[in-house]
């Protein structure tokens, strides 16, 4: 039986792990390749790694990064940034990753995640979108942006939602700008209106705190990826750099229902 994932999404910035609040602020956590092998000891669901500064540094993946990544790898492995060419997104998969995520280019030409889907399948392409609401005269408008939230694409993520799967799109990862690194859950509202249009697995990340904000998710949505950067690299009301995930038993009480612990 298919359940929710919790998935941590981890940002490369130098070669080094940080954690943006609002897509600024940044705090190194530590290095990448040591996280991923902590999360390998505590059996996470899946892994997402982006690289954030590769897209607006208009240069390549850092291959050889992401080779060590998947060779350390014994879960499920996303990677993100800087992907621009079919090539380029061959050329990670052969290195062990399993699912590539595209960005900026999936907005700009769409057609290229529909050739990458061609060659290796819906199931390894996976858009991630960071949304932000901009107020209107009719209340929150959400649009999509790029470039580390900077430029304005002026794309509902609705909409998208609602073509995703014409494009050839496996999953879609919705990221809130205006959560991210707050720890005070989700955008509920974000995900329902996203996931309403979606035909294709939907995950959530920017917001969560603790495993409630996770049971609030999976409570309203249901079957859904709930993925999170601060709640997994950071313990307490101090944000000391710690990273963690759930146990077995922790999952299990989540996924039945029984909260009243944190993450």
């Amino acid at each position: 039986m298919l359940s929710p994932r919790l998935i941590p999404v981890l940002l490369v910035r130098n070669k080094g792990l940080v954690k943006t609040v609002r897509f600024a602020d940044e705090k190194y956590v530590g290095d990448p390749i040591n996280a991923v092998r902590i999360f390998n000891e505590k059996e996470a669901d899946e892994i997402m790694v982006l690289d954030i500064d590769a897209t607006v540094e208009k240069r390549e993946p850092d291959f050889k990064m992401i080779e060590h990544l998947a060779q350390e790898c014994r879960m499920p492995f996303c990677y993100g940034g800087g992907i621009k060419t079919k090539e380029q997104a061959l050329r990670i998969l052969s290195l062990g990753v399993e699912k590539i995520a595209f960005s900026s280019a999936a907005l700009d030409n769409p057609g290229l995640l529909r050739d990458v889907a061609e060659q290796v399948g819906n199931q390894s392409v996976v858009v991630v979108l960071d949304v932000k609401a901009r107020k209107t005269l009719l209340g929150r408008k959400y649009e999509c942006f790029v470039h580390n939230g900077k430029k304005n694409t002026k794309i509902s993520p609705a909409e998208f939602a609602a073509k995703a799967a014409e494009y050839g799109v496996g999953e879609l990862v919705i990221n809130s700008i205006d959560n991210d690194g707050m720890m005070k859950g989700y955008d509920l509202k974000l995900i329902n209106e996203v996931k309403s249009k979606c035909s294709i697995p939907v995950t959530a990340v920017g917001g969560a705190g603790t495993l409630e904000h996770v049971a609030s998710l999976i409570a309203q949505e249901g079957l859904i990826g709930a993925a999170a950067g601060s709640m997994f690299v950071f313990k307490g009301k101090y944000r000391a750099v710690l990273i963690n995930y759930p146990s077995n038993d922790e999952k299990k009480h989540l996924l039945t229902g029984l909260t009243g612990f944190t993450g």
